[in-house]
């Protein structure tokens, strides 16, 4: 249950954070507010842990473990996703996104040798139908030519995600989630702040990186996507990882999608249609048969 509970609060975290997101890039440069963004889930970290109050142990050779785990996400998959939002539209977005736990079936199967009943195989596809579902009725998912090299780029961040959630699930038999979480919140705020001060190099206008910072709403966007929507998702899917297949923890990001619509409707004043809730109903069935529907019945017999 601990597992469970951690997996439902990585998803309403990341729900709730496409509201801040919103906030952020009417401010700043996708690329500055993701090296503001892990800066602060490093130093969030970063003080309990020179306090004494969290006691990391990594060696060198375990950072080199670890690292392709950061590579996968956050940066690659922040960064595909960034660019791929360029040319494609948020509904292809959320189409391709829904296909992470597809693509995380696939990769648990063939690398980790999960073995998933056809009642959770079902279940997963109805919560991806849940998701397309909702964004095909609310229109603008007609995959144009022109949005080719966007969905493209979106595919490689879901394909990275599913990637992430298949590596870190032998990783956290070795090292707990403090670990995991601190290797790669540290790589992304080294390689985010490079590229995004590379960038304010070569166009010669250093302040742009810190002019946003003078926005109230900027920083207080920040502190959620830092602390909640970067440091604390990686701590409970850390956990719940070290608990969960990958399939079954992965089904959970098309949880967010509800949270989303939810975060939308009471904050944004956005409207409610019945094929939300549809959608919506479809993503929750598909989410508890994933993670019950392998489950034997008490007293049932294994050959």
């Amino acid at each position: 249950m601990p597992a469970y509970l951690a997996a439902l609060g990585y998803a309403l975290i990341i729900g709730f954070s496409f509201l801040f997101v919103k906030m952020t890039v009417y401010i700043a440069n996708p690329l500055d507010v993701l090296g503001h963004r892990f800066l602060i889930s490093v130093i969030g970290m970063g003080i309990p842990v020179l306090l004494g109050w969290i006691r990391i142990r990594i060696a060198w050779t375990d950072v080199w473990r670890i690292l392709p785990l950061a590579l996968l996400s956050p940066i690659l998959f922040f960064t595909l996703q960034a660019y791929g939002l360029l040319s494609a539209s948020s509904s292809e977005a959320g189409i391709i996104q829904a296909m992470t736990p597809v693509f995380t079936l696939l990769l648990a199967s063939y690398f980790l040798k999960e073995k998933t009943s056809i009642v959770q195989k079902l279940s997963l596809l109805l919560s991806v139908a849940g998701v397309v579902f909702m964004f095909t009725m609310k229109g603008g998912a007609s995959f144009s030519a022109a949005s080719l090299t966007g969905i493209a780029l979106l595919a490689g961040s879901a394909l990275c995600f599913a990637g992430y959630g298949v590596l870190a699930r032998p990783l956290t038999r070795k090292y707990n989630p403090l670990e995991l979480t601190w290797v790669t919140m540290v790589v992304a705020c080294i390689v985010f702040n490079l590229i995004a001060l590379g960038r304010h190099m070569l166009n010669g206008d250093w302040s742009a990186y810190i002019t946003p910072l003078q926005h109230v709403d900027y920083v207080v966007a920040l502190l959620y996507l830092g602390i909640l929507s970067s440091l604390i998702t990686t701590l409970l899917s850390s956990y719940a990882l070290s608990r969960l297949k990958a399939t079954q923890m992965s089904v959970f990001s098309n949880f967010a999608t509800v949270t989303s619509m939810i975060a939308g409707t009471v904050f944004l004043q956005e409207q409610l249609y019945y094929y939300h809730i549809i959608g919506a109903v479809l993503i929750i069935i598909g989410v508890l048969g994933t993670n019950w529907g392998g489950k034997r019945r008490p007293g049932a017999s294994s050959k």
